[in-house]
């Protein structure tokens, strides 16, 4: 439930505790001006922006409640003593049985075992529920951390013989820093003018195949200012969708050619970096 301060217009939010403790009446955490909650009590905010809360109008007769979720159960009223017998001499004794110690020592309880072996056979199905419920959960938090158990050394080495048995597939990660360059060139392009060609072979280090990155090339000049700069997508220079939806395998090593327009004279150097 929310109420607004009257003064600074502040909204604030609240529940039946706090609104029980004085009737209604609160002082703004704000501008320290006290109010009554109840006369612009709200169950839900209005779309924002807005000014005030609706102002309830008051009403002549309270409102009668009919939706009813609980009703204690009324206590039981209290025994009659009995009543006392006119004389000593009219009890009757003549019924009583009298059970020696012995006897009254031997005697079990008979139906003991079967309600225990009962409440027993009750319990499993909650203990079959609440495992499944336990392996559920489970299975949400491993596919939550889906790449840091991939990346692992020990566990992503279980999942991918898994899955290896399995016939299924893993999900690609990424982790551009166990991408290592080996070697680059450019020069001029030999079919097109004005642009250069710019060959990359990167190799992948991690144990686990990852999708092709997104190459960053930067040309400068001899003071090792920024003349252009491009970012590829693996699209754009992979025109192979399996070979996109396969990835980078693990140790293996992938040849990159870019075509990109020459700046000019001024680019001398160039960088490639990976994200």
């Amino acid at each position: 439930m929310y109420a607004q301060c009257p003064e600074c217009l502040t909204v604030f939010s609240l529940d039946a505790a706090v609104l029980a403790q004085a009737r209604g009446e609160v002082v703004c955490g704000h501008c320290a001006a006290p109010f009554d909650a109840l006369a612009c009590l709200a169950a839900q905010l209005p779309p924002e922006p807005f000014q005030r809360l609706a102002a309830h109008a008051p009403s002549g007769q309270p409102p009668r409640l009919e939706l009813a979720v609980y009703r204690p159960r009324a206590e039981p009223a209290a025994a009659e003593p009995a009543a006392a017998p006119e004389a000593a001499g009219a009890e009757d004794f003549s019924q009583l049985v009298f059970t020696p110690r012995f006897a009254r020592g031997a005697r079990k309880p008979r139906r003991e075992r079967p309600a225990r072996r009962r409440s027993g056979e009750r319990r499993w199905p909650w203990v079959a529920v609440c495992a499944l419920f336990a392996l559920l959960l489970g299975a949400q938090l491993a596919w939550a951390k889906r790449d840091v158990l991939i990346a692992d050394p020990t566990v992503g080495g279980w999942l991918r013989r898994g899955c290896a048995s399995l016939g299924c597939t893993l999900p690609l990660v990424q982790d551009v820093h166990r991408l290592r360059l080996l070697a680059r060139d450019v020069q001029a392009h030999p079919s097109v003018p004005g642009a250069l060609m710019v060959s990359a072979t990167i190799h992948n280090d991690a144990p686990f195949a990852q999708p092709y990155p997104i190459v960053t090339l930067v040309l400068t000049d001899a003071g090792g200012r920024r003349v252009a700069m491009r970012r590829l997508r693996p699209a754009e220079y992979l025109g192979d969708e399996a070979v996109l939806r396969a990835g980078l395998p693990p140790g293996g090593n992938a040849a990159l050619l870019f075509e990109v327009v020459d700046p000019g004279v001024k680019a001398v150097a160039f960088e490639l970096g990976f994200e």
